[in-house]
């Protein structure tokens, strides 16, 4: 008698994190996207619901505040515990009590964070099996974006963050004040994907199923990392390409990605990465990371194309080029060989600079 198979692993709920400051307009984003039948099967956890518009609310389903609106959209508040909110609405879903969700659009507060979000649906052992970031969404305001944009730590921190930038107010705003924004927000997030509002740019096929896998999975992969490979140098902010023909020692990947997270990672401003691993080389592995908060690596089934070489594209500011390559030979194990002396004095690995004989 063959042994029972083990249950197939549930396909991960995208997310897409909706934040922007103080009135920049994300609320009026929001009910845009709400009215779209692209958001049947999508879940929206709002602070409160004073802050959407409700009028046509149909349905409490459940004890608790999960409504349904028309065309199968489903709304939450978001409690005090964003992770005990993900994991009731998953338990939920699950047991039938409310309708299969397909994809989860959170909106934060205009001076959230979005990095404890990102954290929460990367690093919490069952939630990250369920859960995947699909991509941050910042909505700013064009008229005063730079002035915003340099006095405000939160806002700098959402459009760092960023997959997408949707500019709003921009029909009452000259070109110049339009054109300011947007070198304001490239100054921060280069080679950001901009969205124009109120030119209805912001349709639901630019906002959502930005991340590497999903339902075309592969071919999304490709893409994926071709928009970051062909970014440019733009002032001290640098995209580097590290290149490798043969698969990587499994044991490489965490330890490059905590190295860099926890040495640079206040300069690492993205990194994806698509990786042969020694173990399997055949199916290559997703990386994905913005500063310290590194998703999980995926495994695809197959590569997007004929290309199997590992590749990976960091986004740095004032880390060069070189130092990244060094560090990537060396986890790599093809860095050049030199005498053992100079390897500890001069080692990219080392925690300080001058290596570990100081």
């Amino acid at each position: 008698m063959s042994a029972p198979q083990a249950p197939a692993r549930p396909t991960p709920i995208p997310i897409t994190v909706l934040t922007g400051f103080l009135g920049a307009g994300k609320t009026t984003l929001l009910n845009a996207l709400l009215r779209h039948s692209e958001l049947a099967d999508t879940v929206v956890l709002i602070n409160e619901f004073g802050e959407i518009a409700l009028d046509h609310l149909l349905v409490e389903p459940v004890a608790g505040e999960v409504f349904a609106l028309p065309g199968g959209c489903l709304c939450c508040v978001v409690n005090d515990d964003l992770l005990a909110t993900l994991e009731d609405l998953i338990r939920r879903r699950d047991n039938g009590r409310i309708t299969p969700f397909r994809r989860m659009v959170i909106e934060t507060t205009g001076m959230a964070d979005p990095v404890p979000i990102l954290q929460a649906a990367a690093r919490h052992p069952y939630l990250s099996l369920r859960y995947a970031v699909d991509g941050v969404v910042a909505v700013i305001a064009a008229p005063g974006a730079e002035a915003v944009l340099d006095m405000q730590e939160e806002a700098r921190r959402q459009v760092l963050f960023a997959d997408r930038v949707v500019l709003s107010k921009t029909s009452g705003a000259s070109g110049g004040v339009i054109d300011k924004a947007r070198r304001a927000v490239e100054k921060i997030n280069p080679g950001v994907r901009m969205l124009d509002m109120d030119r209805g740019e912001a349709a639901p096929g630019e906002i959502f199923d930005l991340a590497p896998l999903g339902p075309a999975g592969e071919a999304r992969v490709a893409r994926w990392l071709q928009a970051s490979i062909n970014d440019q140098h733009v002032g001290n902010v640098q995209s580097t390409v590290l290149w490798r023909d043969q698969p990587l020692p499994p044991g490489a990947l965490p330890l490059f990605t905590e190295l860099l997270s926890s040495t640079y990672g206040s300069q690492i401003l993205r990194l994806k990465g698509l990786l042969a691993l020694s173990d399997d080389p055949s199916r290559p592995v997703v990386v994905h990371g913005v500063q310290h908060v590194f998703e999980a690596p995926r495994r695809l089934e197959a590569w997007p194309d004929d290309d199997h070489r590992s590749r990976l594209v960091v986004i740095a500011r004032d880390l060069h080029p070189a130092l990244l390559a060094r560090i990537y030979d060396a986890l790599a194990g093809i860095a050049v060989d030199v005498p053992d002396a100079a390897a500890l004095t001069d080692s990219p690995l080392s925690p300080k600079r001058g290596g570990l004989l100081g």
